[in-house]
């Protein structure tokens, strides 16, 4: 499983895209979640990856992000499977749940 957290970009300085990757590499280090792969851009959003996890807790994460300070509003969350080549498959979760 994999959960892809997707963030408007907003139109506002994008410093709040070194927080969350700071974030998330903080909840791999614990061994709490994986970075699966580097965030990306993706249509009119900013998309990171995690995954080694349970739904709940990956769910969790992303909710935290979309919580976070200066991170634009509007995130959502794509449940899916690490063996995807597509980014933006999968079942839709707005964030925070």
């Amino acid at each position: 499983m994999l959960v892809e957290i997707h963030v408007p970009r907003g139109g506002g300085p994008a410093g709040w895209i070194d927080e969350v990757e700071d974030y998330l590499e903080g909840l791999d280090d614990r061994g709490e979640v994986a970075v699966y792969d580097d965030g990306e851009e993706f249509n009119d959003a900013h998309v990171f990856f995690i995954h080694a996890a349970s739904e709940e807790a990956l769910l969790d994460a992303a909710s935290q992000v979309a919580e976070m300070e200066g991170v634009p509003p509007g995130a959502w969350a794509m449940v899916t499977d690490d063996q995807l080549d597509e980014t933006g498959g999968g079942r839709r979760v707005e964030l925070p749940v």
